[in-house]
């Protein structure tokens, strides 16, 4: 089996990193490995899948304390099978020490982490690997929820020979070297004795059976892949980057065992108009000075429409609105966020000499009563310097 990366090295991150240090790694990863932004590159869609993968481990607190101790190992039992039986489970027996023993030892405590993989049986039921797709969807699709389609690769049982690998009218048989446990035990004479180690069976491959006459449909292998449309119900309120588990959608099980999950990575585009902070929306919009000074009526845009809203006389730049409801659908639960508007007052252009002179006049009949702020702030500065103006 190829040698994995560190997960904490795929996403970039050290190994006491925080849950948002890690989300935030996360997206940065996948935004540059996303196959939206890689069109054609292998290598890119081998990263995100990689960086999908590590996510998936660290971002569940049980799977990367079994990581963190563990390894891959503890998370993909799969992983290096076959080869701590091959360097640790051999022994001394003829000096009467066998490391089989603290084989026997380790399985009974920690389930086989010690040479398990030795004596596991290569016909229990093993459960299928997981798969990982990515959709794409808009800012207003992910706030109220849509039904989207993805293509995945998935391996399935062989429809032809039922998963089992042998031609049609035939069956597996138990291996005559092994005696159907995969293994077979060796013994080589050393300084110290005999040491006794075993090693996946020649004959069978380490499965245990052997087949005579092979399916031609799926060649022997008893799985095929084939790529398969699914329709995923997204629900209102999901956000960038979010993952949707569809359980038993991955790869089909061995032996029997339960097919993997589907693990569907959503990328919501930006929107030009609303900014999203958790459930709450913000948005900005330009009033003239006029609507400022005197108050007006204005249309505010919602994710459910245009609404009026009327902005008070003297309203001052930057003033923020909040409007109750109009945010974001709390995901799978009821209530929405709220919709935050702040008003910024555009500054008139391209004046005719008539609109200038206009403009003094309105000036030049003001005095420093009708402008609270710069009162305020004259007279703070006075103060500062001592009362010299």
């Amino acid at each position: 089996m190829a040698e994995k990366r560190d997960y904490y090295e795929v996403l970039g991150v050290s190994k006491g990193c925080s849950e948002d240090e890690l989300k935030k790694a996360y997206r940065q990863m996948a935004k540059k490995y996303h196959p939206d932004l890689n069109p054609g590159d292998k290598e890119a869609e081998k990263n995100f899948k990689e960086v999908n993968e590590a996510y998936e481990v660290l971002s569940d607190s049980q799977k990367r304390q079994r990581y963190d101790q563990f390894g891959h190992a503890g998370v993909d039992p799969s992983y290096g099978a076959g080869g701590a039986g091959g360097a640790y489970g051999g022994g001394f027996s003829g000096a009467g020490f066998d490391f089989g023993d603290i084989g026997d030892i380790f399985e009974n405590f920690f389930g086989g982490g010690f040479g398990g993989s030795r004596r596991a049986n290569p016909n229990a039921p093993r459960r299928g690997s997981d798969r990982h797709a990515t959709v794409t969807i808009s800012f207003v699709e992910a706030a109220k929820g849509v039904k989207k389609e993805v293509t995945v690769n998935k391996s399935e049982s062989c429809p032809d020979c039922g998963g089992t690998g042998a031609a049609k009218g035939t069956a597996p048989k138990t291996c005559p070297d092994c005696g159907g446990t995969g293994q077979v035990r060796v013994q080589q004479r050393s300084p110290l004795g005999v040491i006794s180690t075993t090693r996946p069976c020649d004959r069978c491959g380490g499965k245990g059976k052997t087949i005579e006459k092979p399916c031609t449909a799926c060649r022997g292998t008893g799985r095929t892949n084939k790529n398969k449309k699914l329709e995923i119900n997204i629900p209102a309120g999901i956000d960038d980057a979010q993952t949707i588990v569809l359980r038993g959608q991955g790869d089909a099980g061995h032996n029997g065992g339960p097919a993997g999950d589907l693990n569907v990575t959503v990328s919501v585009r930006p929107d030009p108009i609303f900014e999203r902070r958790g459930f709450d929306l913000h948005c900005e919009i330009p009033i003239t000075y006029s609507q400022a000074v005197f108050g007006a009526e204005i249309t505010v845009p919602t994710l459910d429409g245009k609404v009026k809203y009327t902005v008070p006389e003297g309203t001052q730049p930057g003033t923020v609105f909040r409007l109750r409801g109009k945010g974001i659908q709390h995901l799978n639960s009821f209530g929405k966020g709220d919709l935050y508007v702040k008003v910024t007052i555009e500054v008139p252009t391209n004046l005719s000499r008539e609109q200038k002179d206009a403009l003094r006049t309105f000036e030049n009949a003001m005095d420093e009563n009708n402008y609270t702020k710069r009162k305020s702030f004259f007279d703070k500065l006075k103060d500062y310097m001592g009362g010299k103006d």
